[in-house]
């Protein structure tokens, strides 16, 4: 039977982040995926819940989370609802956030401990998990979903001039119309830490088997951001799934029961890849 677990572990700032575990309960020694969200999503975000189950079903235990500064909280775990989090967060942040819940995984304090896990990381979850992937040999596969090449794909780098001058600058949720708040520590923390959270340098270091994947019509996250991976990491395989957007058909709120299919053509090629 499909299982699922809840937790809450401590992130950066010692901020909690909370985390659910999809898991066939007659299965005790799956092994573990961990799933990493994007810029402006949530561990629950569309239909993060059906791909869990779906690598439940095809023999993983699945674990995802919030990253503790990623704007959402323990009552609204599925609304931005705390931008003064949001605004405060750093990209070496949510890496100690990815590697407290890899320790998390490993460590066997709640649940069956690995000596390993595969990781998943979508858009900016994908260019963290390149880096992380690059240190962290406890990492064995890598999958990454739309990802980033650069952190600077994620805002237009004329805005950086005047985010630097006021401090602080804004990105439209167009699902909800907010305005979410990025403080200048944000670029700041990219010039502190150059050589760590340069992607294309990173990618070069990955020794682990590694699949990017892409789909050809995403507008937000180019197809040559993967293409660029690739050269980087020639050793890494390279999908692109026609017709694909950033999401794979997806969307918050997303109703349906099944997976969007181009969705599912992810998760199956995904599974294929892990397994092998």
């Amino acid at each position: 039977m499909i299982k699922k677990q809840y937790f809450t572990v401590p992130g950066a700032k010692g901020r909690g982040m909370q985390m659910d575990l999809t898991f066939d309960d007659t299965l005790k020694k799956a092994p573990m995926v961990i799933f990493a969200h994007g810029l402006k999503g949530f561990k629950d975000w569309g239909s993060h819940n059906l791909v869990a189950h779906y690598f439940a079903e095809n023999g993983f235990r699945f674990l995802k989370f919030n990253f503790s500064h990623n704007g959402t909280t323990v009552a609204h775990p599925t609304d931005f609802a705390d931008l003064i989090a949001f605004a405060d967060n750093t990209f070496t942040m949510e890496l100690d956030d990815l590697n407290a819940v890899i320790d998390f995984a490993c460590g066997g304090s709640a649940m069956p401990s690995e000596p390993w896990v595969y990781l998943i990381g979508h858009s900016m979850g994908g260019g963290l998990s390149i880096v992380k992937a690059a240190e962290d040999l406890r990492i064995k596969k890598l999958v990454t979903m739309a990802s980033i090449s650069d952190f600077r794909n994620l805002w237009a780098p004329e805005t950086e001039p005047q985010w630097r001058l006021q401090g602080i600058t804004y990105v439209l949720n167009k699902r909800t119309g907010q305005e979410l708040p990025l403080k200048k520590t944000l670029l700041e923390d990219l010039d502190k830490n150059p050589a760590r959270l340069d992607i294309p340098a990173k990618a070069k270091e990955v020794k682990q088997p590694w699949l990017i994947v892409h789909g050809d019509a995403d507008p937000t996250v180019a197809l040559s951001c993967a293409e660029e991976l690739k050269a980087a990491q020639p050793a890494a395989e390279l999908l692109v799934i026609p017709g694909a957007d950033h999401t794979f058909g997806s969307s918050q709120p997303y109703l349906g029961t099944a997976l969007p299919p181009l969705l599912e053509e992810f998760c199956r090629q995904a599974v294929i890849f892990l397994q092998k």
